[in-house]
């Protein structure tokens, strides 16, 4: 797949450093090709950085890894998004993109984009290295596009994680996201530390 990552802080920089070495074309969307966030990710195999317009343009998919409150400078440099399948990768736990609860909710009024929740549950050490004794954990997603959750799918295993659950519709992106704060208070606020995870088991 041609995936377009605007936001090169850790989460893009993980995804980003998995993706391309499952062979997809990796394109950093960025304001200043010659000043960026984790420049030395153009050593990664089939990475390469363009202005955020053309990354976005010469992709299929595209994940959204900055500040919530971003969104809306990013939509206004870029072209018609219909039919792209977009990520959200963002929480709005601390400030969110008002009037809108989550960057989903943005993307889906705004744009005729495939929407997805996915990549926002956990921390960025989770997305490089997702392998707990050598078994993958679990990533979840949320929204109602079947397309762009069957994306988020195949990029979430190609990553190596174990399995992507689907968390439901949109009704269930807030969920999702307070999902991701329920890992923030055990990884940072309580002080656990950031390698832990979750896993879904059954008996």
């Amino acid at each position: 797949m041609k995936i377009a990552i605007i936001g090169t802080g850790k989460v893009g920089g993980a995804l980003a450093s998995n993706w391309s070495k499952k062979g997809h074309s990796i394109n950093l969307g960025v304001r200043d090709l010659h000043d960026f966030k984790a420049a030395d990710l153009l050593t990664n195999e089939n990475t390469n950085a363009f202005l955020i317009k053309e990354a976005v343009s010469i992709s299929e998919v595209v994940l959204i890894a900055t500040p919530p409150t971003a969104i809306f400078d990013i939509l206004k440099q870029v072209d018609d998004l219909t039919g792209k399948v977009l990520i959200d990768a963002t929480n709005a736990v601390m400030k969110g993109p008002d009037p809108y609860k989550t960057v989903y909710h943005c993307i889906v009024d705004k744009t005729g984009a495939e929407a997805v929740k996915c990549f926002n549950s956990t921390g960025f050490e989770n997305m490089l290295n997702p392998l707990y004794d050598n078994e993958g954990i679990d990533m979840f997603m949320a929204g109602d596009s079947n397309k762009a959750k069957a994306v988020a799918k195949q990029l979430a295993l190609d990553c190596g994680f174990g399995c992507c659950w689907d968390f439901g519709g949109s009704d269930k992106v807030e969920l999702l996201e307070k999902f991701a704060l329920s890992w923030i208070n055990l990884a940072i606020m309580q002080g656990h530390g950031r390698n832990m995870a979750f896993k879904v088991v059954r008996r």
